[in-house]
């Protein structure tokens, strides 16, 4: 289990929808990552789950009445408060949602979020005709003008067996915007372009020449750029890899399909990361019909396919982007990356090998070396998140010495 949130103090605040079983799950998720979870439930939220729930999930006790004989001895919410890095409130009722956008300090929670001097998220969840009430909708507001983020609800079947919107998001897209709210926005204001996974070239109707990228290493990339404030356009080849949370994704299937997606798209960017693993050759006739296997030729002509980076790396200083590049090698390494980052004009290459056990195709983990100006730094071995924030961090300081 990864430890993204390792250390981080969170406090989740339960108020009285039914959707708090579900929140449940995310207390378990965030304990699970190593947060320091302190849940505080309203009297109603204690009426749909127990708080022996919340504190076997947790690992902690639920405080709910900020004058309980147990809290005496402290002021609970000025310590919650101020010693939290960020505070959750899941589900948001539209009762709680009015009373924290007009200051009320009536009970521990709301009291908690008066005296919190870190992040506030707010995720609504209620009936869609309460949630798209005009005062509701105002309190939402006042909430965002306030400095609170809101965690938007999606559209779905209600616990009154309703449709429309009020319902909570899945954790994994909250996951991210937790993330986001604890990690600094470095990349905010930027424009960034992320290639992933393979391309795909048609033989005939029923088969293709390929490679085995399986698109983890981009789509991490894609992930982190997007938590670290960064918008997000990401230009995939096929893989059943969901779309991170906020990014906006274009399928392709060929190097021409990508070859056209990027080259329209590059003039918008501050920044190029080339991580597709692009087909260099492709058939010089793709039948039209699946080709039968007695009137099958063994011999297949090839021809090379359009090479992106290189294109990229010869316009880049028309259009003022960053250029970052991958190499999947399996020998010479560092020659190859060299000899690479000069000849297609890289201001980053990012050396592969792939043919280690734990850092090759389809691996969750990755081990690469570093390669820009100042010479070659070699990435510990970790799981692709981490080596894509590692990667993210050289792209902050060469941005910055960009703009000096």
């Amino acid at each position: 289990m990864s430890n993204t949130f390792c250390g981080e103090k969170i406090v989740v605040g339960v108020t009285g929808s039914i959707a708090a079983f579900k929140v449940a799950g995310w207390v378990s998720s965030l304990a699970k990552e190593g947060a320091d979870v302190r849940v505080v439930m309203t009297e109603s939220a204690c009426r749909l789950v127990t708080p022996l729930t919340f504190a076997a999930l947790s690992g902690n006790p639920v405080l709910t009445d900020m004058f309980a004989a147990e809290e005496a001895h402290s002021i609970s919410h000025i310590q919650l408060g101020s010693e939290a890095d960020l505070v959750l409130i899941a589900p948001a009722t539209a009762n709680t949602i009015a009373r924290i956008a007009h200051g009320f300090a009536d009970d521990l929670l709301t009291t908690t979020v008066l005296a919190a001097s870190c992040q506030v998220l707010v995720a609504p969840a209620m009936n869609s005709t309460m949630l798209l009430n005009p005062a509701t909708k105002k309190n939402i507001q006042l909430l965002k003008e306030l400095g609170h983020g809101i965690i938007e609800p999606v559209s779905g079947q209600m616990a009154c067996k309703t449709d429309g919107p009020g319902r909570l998001p899945e954790w994994d897209d909250v996951r991210e915007q937790l993330l986001a709210s604890l990690v600094e926005q470095d990349l905010q204001g930027e424009n960034i372009l992320i290639t992933a996974g393979p391309t795909r070239e048609a033989l005939d109707p029923a088969r293709f020449l390929s490679n085995r990228s399986s698109g983890k290493m981009g789509y991490a990339l894609a992930r982190t750029a997007k938590r670290r404030g960064a918008d997000v356009l990401l230009v995939s080849g096929p893989t059943p890899l969901p779309t991170p949370h906020g990014v906006k994704r274009l399928d392709i299937q060929t190097a021409e399909e990508m070859h056209s997606a990027v080259v329209e798209s590059c003039q918008y960017m501050s920044v190029i990361i080339k991580a597709a693993a692009v087909s260099d050759f492709c058939p010089e006739d793709t039948k039209a019909d699946k080709v039968k296997k007695e009137d099958a030729e063994f011999v297949l002509k090839l021809k090379q396919t359009l090479d992106i980076l290189k294109e990229l790396g010869e316009n880049k200083d028309k259009h003022d982007y960053l250029l970052v590049g991958f190499a999947a090698e399996s020998c010479d390494h560092h020659a190859a990356g060299k000899k690479k980052l000069i000849n297609k004009n890289l201001d980053l290459i990012a050396i592969n090998d792939i043919s280690g056990e734990n850092s090759g195709f389809e691996a969750d983990t990755n081990e690469v070396t570093l390669l820009d100006s100042t010479g070659f730094t070699e990435l510990p071995l970790s799981s692709k998140e981490d080596t894509a924030n590692l990667i993210l961090d050289r792209v902050v300081s060469l941005l910055a010495r960009k703009k000096d």
